[in-house]
């Protein structure tokens, strides 16, 4: 079937690049988050399902989240006339997702990431909680190209826009 070789298609490009983006400039992803990506096609004789799973967290991943802001208390204990407070620099600008003001972020999901580093998982988290996560877009930018791709037939006749189908096809 047409329909199905080409959505087949669709979903093995959106996963091998999803995957490469993950991994790529030096950027380690869970492996758990890379493992977790996978597609599935249903067709149908006047329909079809296409879905895209991934991990719960991939959304926050690909997207990023904005931090809370706020102003350091110190920039220095040592030096006294460096203590000015800064701003933190704020990530995940456009996202739709955020951290709340009176939360805060456990330390326990950066414990080992901050121990290979010789880090504080508290301050780590207390960073994250601030600036926020960046956006990757490791599976909206292969969605979108792999869309281009699809076989103009197949989306004039079920009438398929880009926005839509993402949302549509994301679990």
């Amino acid at each position: 079937m047409l329909v199905d070789d080409a959505l087949n298609r669709f979903g093995k490009s959106l996963v091998k690049e999803s995957r490469k983006n993950l991994t790529k400039d030096g950027k380690r992803a869970s492996n758990k988050l890379y493992k977790s990506l996978e597609y599935d096609v249903d067709v149908h004789k006047n329909s079809f399902s296409f879905t895209f799973s991934m991990e719960d967290y991939g959304d926050f991943v690909d997207k990023g989240v904005r931090g809370a802001g706020g102003v350091r208390k110190t920039t220095s204990k040592f030096k006294s006339r460096n203590n000015k407070g800064k701003l933190w620099k704020i990530k995940g600008k456009g996202s739709k997702y955020k951290f709340g003001k009176s939360g805060g972020i456990s330390p326990k999901h950066f414990t080992a990431w901050a121990k290979l580093k010789g880090l504080s998982p508290f301050a780590v988290a207390k960073s994250v909680y601030h600036q926020g996560i960046d956006t990757t877009e490791f599976y909206s930018k292969p969605f979108a190209s792999a869309f281009k791709r699809l076989p103009d037939e197949l989306l004039e006749a079920y009438s398929l826009d880009l926005d839509e189908f993402l949302e549509f096809s994301i679990k």
